[in-house]
């Protein structure tokens, strides 16, 4: 085997492509209350060859995740800090404003996602066949740690509703892993505040009529008892998310084109001949 940057060429399958001269590569880390993990995510994503910035959003933590990032060197990551809780999709709003790279990935601050497998999840953008890639879960050919069927199953639902009104073919829609060219994040209004920002981007980047490609990728999930935040109540709100992005906003989106100004009426006869007897 042989190692490009930290991604691994298997036997067989051609390694990722090396990004051009001037590339920077944008990873935007959204994190609430993770102080246990959120030095050594940090440290995962620095290790990578290809030029990157790191961006950590503050979503008001309270429990000395401020501080950890407080002691790190300003000159490798760029800490912004929310005032108030505002939720995972504002916290990336407020990333994605802030990069300056010509592709974005999300990264979350939890270590469930393996930032060495960076190089395979822009290989589809580098290689000029995508503008948009999500890392699923699902897809098979990567280790993952088995646990909570249930979250599966309702991932599975929400990826299927999510399908049926985008016309995707996703197998995980609600990952973590997306990656983004830079110019579509800022074709791309967004909204959404909390863990809506799933359903409402897949919808956007869908209508866009982006290029969407799916890489398999490693997962090492983790339990409610060791932090894991979505619950019950952020399922719902995505059912409606999809809803709204998928459905609904499309037809107000119609409506509200303006509309085409009416043909003038036809002529009255006396009129027509009026004018045919008027001197030229």
């Amino acid at each position: 085997m042989r190692e490009i940057g930290r991604e691994i060429a298997l036997p067989g399958k051609s390694p990722p492509p090396e990004p051009k001269k001037g590339f920077l590569l944008s990873v935007v880390i959204p994190v609430y209350n993770e102080r246990s993990t959120i030095r050594a995510v940090i440290d995962r994503v620095a290790r990578g060859a290809s030029p990157k910035e790191i961006i950590v959003v503050d979503d008001a933590s309270t429990d000395g995740t401020s501080q950890v990032l407080e002691g790190l060197d300003p000159g490798r990551v760029r800490v912004i800090r929310h005032e108030k809780n505002r939720g995972k999709g504002a916290a990336l709003r407020t990333g994605f404003a802030e990069a300056r790279g010509d592709v974005v990935v999300v990264q979350d601050a939890d270590l469930e996602y393996d930032p060495e497998e960076y190089g395979g999840l822009i290989a589809p953008i580098l290689e000029g066949k995508a503008e948009v890639v999500y890392g699923s879960r699902f897809m098979g050919g990567r280790p993952h740690r088995v646990l909570l069927f249930w979250h599966s199953v309702a991932n599975g639902l929400l990826t299927l509703l999510s399908n049926m009104v985008t016309n995707l073919n996703l197998t995980d829609m609600e990952t973590c892993y997306k990656a983004f060219r830079a110019d579509v994040l800022k074709r791309l209004h967004l909204q959404e505040d909390r863990f809506g920002f799933e359903p409402e981007i897949t919808a956007k980047v869908a209508r866009l009529g982006c290029r969407i490609y799916e890489v398999a990728i490693s997962y090492d999930g983790r339990g409610y008892d060791e932090g894991k935040k979505i619950g019950f109540r952020d399922a719902l709100w995505a059912f409606v998310c999809i809803i709204r992005y998928g459905l609904l906003q499309r037809r107000i989106r119609f409506a509200r084109a303006p509309l085409a100004p009416p043909e003038p009426p036809p002529p009255e006869p006396a009129v027509e001949a009026e004018r045919a007897r008027a001197p030229r």
